[in-house]
């Protein structure tokens, strides 16, 4: 049993204000949520007891869309359109790579998660036995999710994958799901559809990140991306669409209807130059947000803090209005709007019974004070600067810029460095 006391909590259970209360963990789960009478404090033998010190607990974040792996190509294909910069630069690159490859990658992705105050990503890849190693040893959470393409032999891979990976481990999970309409025929994505059908479950992919994808989607079917999912039956069951950014009004009226999330990715979708997102409109129809950083080789850095600031920003931009995509509701995309997108519904808020997935925000230093609004703080001037300590299923794995996730960093650092040396030379 862990107990943190003697500060302010965010639960996300109600709005962004603090509260001053208690959370303590039992093993995996969080056990208690509130104020101690000393019977029960008298009563509980704790492991540990982390003194606040006045700063604020609250649930950790979740990247909802992003390639791990895709650190070794962090500012090595830069300033170039999304299209040209994705076949000329990054898929050539990406057929190199071979499972230990992905294994290291993804251990340097997971630092930088958790040194940002996240526990989970909803992760698009490759070599998925590497990826899984390096989560399960590190301790971190994750949702695979199909990233198949091409014709629709490759559809049998998916569903092997879905069998092989739901209920693997405690902290892996996996949804169906596949690269983009414009990198799958139509039978693969039929089949996917099928495939919704047959397990009933969500589908999750990239979905109108760029003007150019819906214009030639509309030219090949008549239709749009959403459109044309939504006609195969691969939103049924709802599932997620990352980036959503030129969306119709008949998009959106599939996503309510179906209760697919939008997935966000605002660094992303600046540096590619690929639009503002209709964020504003999308919360105005009451459909679901989640956050997501996209991969480190288009944002360049795996930081939800900057991904919030940056929502809230362009929508304000976006609409002339100030007022625009309040803070409250980018911190709950953040954190618990990003879990329920990757299909943790167990990981979204703190509660007793809850995942223990926390992190510990530092509220003594300059960028915090004076403690107006805590949670709009956290928005609009927070950085991974605050980030104190980081939990994942009631195990701290960073604490004061130190990681318990196995190597050390250094070693993984080279390792990196190895790598993308290695790759340039092929």
């Amino acid at each position: 049993m862990i107990r943190f006391y003697n500060g302010k909590v965010i639960t996300m259970n109600n709005g962004i204000e603090p509260e001053d209360i208690e959370v303590w963990t039992d093993g995996a789960k969080i056990a208690f949520v509130g104020k101690p009478d000393e019977k029960k404090l008298n009563e509980t033998e704790f492991e540990r007891e982390y003194d606040l010190n006045g700063n604020l607990l609250m649930p950790s974040f979740k990247n909802a869309h992003t390639h791990s792996a895709m650190t070794f190509l962090r500012s090595y294909a830069d300033d170039m359109p999304l299209q040209d910069w994705l076949f000329k630069q990054i898929f050539p690159m990406e057929a190199k790579l071979n499972g230990e490859y992905v294994y290291w990658l993804t251990k340097l992705a997971i630092l930088e998660y958790l040194s940002t105050g996240c526990t989970a990503a909803f992760d698009m890849y490759f070599e998925l036995d590497d990826y899984v190693k390096a989560c399960t040893e590190s301790g971190f959470r994750s949702v695979l999710c199909g990233a198949v393409s091409g014709d629709k032999s490759n559809a049998e891979r998916l569903e092997s994958n879905y069998l092989k990976f739901t209920g693997k481990d405690p902290l892996i999970s996996y949804m169906l799901g596949f690269h983009a309409e414009y990198t799958c025929d139509f039978e693969l994505l039929k089949a996917v559809g099928e495939l919704a059908q047959k397990y009933k479950a969500p589908v999750a992919t990239h979905n109108s990140e760029t003007a150019k994808e819906v214009r030639e989607c509309v030219e090949k079917y008549g239709k749009t991306p959403t459109v044309l999912f939504n006609e195969l039956g691969i939103y049924n069951y709802g599932g997620a669409g990352f980036h959503c950014v030129h969306m119709s009004d008949e998009d959106l009226a599939i996503f309510k209807e179906k209760g697919v999330y939008a997935v966000h990715c605002p660094g992303s979708n600046v540096k590619l130059a690929s639009g503002i997102a209709p964020i504003v409109k999308m919360q105005d129809m009451g459909i679901n947000i989640g956050l997501g950083t996209d991969g480190p080789a288009s944002n360049n850095c795996l930081d939800m803090f900057r991904e919030m600031f940056l929502m809230t920003g362009l929508q304000k931009i976006a609409q002339n209005d100030a007022a625009a995509c309040p803070a409250d509701k980018v911190l709950y995309a953040a954190t618990a709007g990003s879990a329920k997108a990757m299909g943790l519904s167990d990981c979204d808020i703190i509660a007793e019974g809850k995942q223990a997935d926390l992190t510990v925000i530092d509220l003594n230093r300059p960028n915090m004070q004076p403690l107006n609004n805590i949670g709009k703080n956290i928005v609009y001037s927070g950085s991974k600067e605050n980030v104190k300590l980081t939990m994942c299923a009631g195990k701290i794995l960073y604490e004061n810029g130190g990681f318990a996730i196995g190597e050390k960093p250094e070693v993984i650092y080279a390792k990196a460095n190895e790598i993308i040396n290695t790759l340039k030379e092929q």
